[in-house]
């Protein structure tokens, strides 16, 4: 990706067969013609790309970067939902319900995003079994996800939560080339919205994985050293 902010030139064809997105079982023909709805914009890190109670005006892919999506709690703390990487859709719920945001979408690092316009998307998820199979595939997942968090939040205590959304994150994004650091740099704010606790509570428990040498720390980064040991502290429930 380019350094400006504002490069972007990703064309469907070559970008959407090479990923397992939604898309991957549109025609040659429907590439094109998404290609040519679409408009590409780069995010610098932390920069927002909407916000909660704003308009859809089409549907948003990941074509480099991550993105966190969140929510902002009565106290004004940040609670984040979920997480989109290379060749993830996000925005769609509220694109396909007519509805407002519920949440806002925002730049972890430097992210290359591809927006298709609102018209042409919502025609083609009518006119297109395949298309609208897979967007409700995408949608009951991530449901089976939000109702394993609310199981998680409600029955396991935060070293317990902090330990599976570490599982979590190696899951979604995998480890940097040592296959053992976390390929994601989270600040202990972003942790904590996650987890779904306190900063000082992510710094205490990190602290204390590190001593049980469960994760090195090294600045930001988080390497597992005993996976086994993580797994059994995430005391998984499914």
């Amino acid at each position: 990706m380019k350094d400006s902010p504002s490069y972007c030139d990703h064309n469907c064809i070559n970008c959407i067969p090479q990923q397992s997105t939604i898309f991957s079982g549109l025609t040659e023909e429907e590439l094109i013609a998404m290609n040519e709805h679409k408009s590409c914009t780069s995010y610098k890190k932390g920069q927002v790309i909407f916000s909660e109670h704003g308009i859809p005006f089409g549907l948003f892919c990941v074509s480099e970067g991550k993105i966190k999506i969140s929510s902002t709690g009565y106290d004004g703390k940040e609670q984040i939902l979920r997480f989109a990487k290379s060749g993830d859709i996000f925005g769609y719920r509220a694109l396909i319900s007519q509805d407002r945001y519920h949440c806002s979408a925002i730049a972890m690092e430097d992210s290359a995003i591809c927006v298709i316009d609102k018209s042409f998307f919502l025609n083609l998820f009518y006119t297109n079994a395949a298309l609208c199979r897979s967007v409700f595939k995408k949608i009951s997942e991530d449901l089976k996800k939000a109702e394993n968090i609310i199981v998680s939040l409600s029955q396991k205590n935060v070293r317990e939560r902090l330990a599976e959304s570490l599982l979590f994150f190696i899951a979604t994004y995998g480890y940097e080339a040592d296959g053992a650091t976390l390929n994601v740099l989270f600040s202990r704010e972003e942790i904590a919205g996650f987890v779904g606790t306190s900063t000082e509570s992510v710094i205490r428990l990190l602290s204390e994985f590190n001593s049980d040498k469960i994760v090195e720390l090294v600045g930001k980064k988080i390497k597992v050293v005993n996976l086994d040991k993580l797994t059994k502290t995430a005391n998984l429930l499914y």
